[in-house]
């Protein structure tokens, strides 16, 4: 018994699992884009044996085996940059979202402060005795958002 049969069916089953994962989305199109042609590959080549005889007298390569894994381990070569390229992309993204998030939170942190400073500025503001001498009127810092204890350990603005 040969193995072209094996190969067949291994070939078929992987193709179909990649267009599962892709239905599912669980895989993009762009990576299984390459296991679909390397699976659809190996299917016509244990079809057509005779195809990979002809490929080795053509490289030059002596036996039909060393010329799929020589053409195995080139797949697997570009795979791995491809994803190393991903991966690299990848990271200078995070990077620039973390840098992001961390200046809005600075800012965020920044306006607390700010109105923080208003609202002990408020309280601490002395009435102006003179004020009633004079009949003219105090004054005081708008109020800033009010602040509710829920009764549950947490406050809020007031609605």
């Amino acid at each position: 018994m040969s193995g072209y049969p094996f190969a067949i069916t291994a070939s078929v089953a992987v193709v179909l699992f990649l267009v599962v994962l892709l239905r599912s989305r669980r895989v993009r199109e762009k990576y299984a884009f390459i296991w679909i042609l390397v699976g659809t590959v190996v299917a016509v080549l244990a079809a057509f044996p005779d195809l990979v005889l002809g490929l080795t007298r053509l490289v030059g390569i002596q036996t039909p085996i060393n010329l799929l894994v020589s053409a195995s381990l080139i797949v697997l070569l570009f795979v791995c940059i491809q994803l190393s390229v991903e991966v690299s992309g990848l990271e200078e993204e995070t990077r620039t979202l973390a840098e992001e998030v961390a200046l809005l939170r600075l800012d965020m942190e920044r306006e607390r402060a700010t109105v923080s400073d208003l609202g002990a500025t408020a309280q601490d503001a002395p009435r102006a005795p003179a004020a009633a001498d004079t009949g003219a009127r105090p004054v005081v810092p708008e109020p800033t958002a009010e602040v509710v204890d829920s009764g549950e350990g947490e406050r809020r603005p007031r609605a």
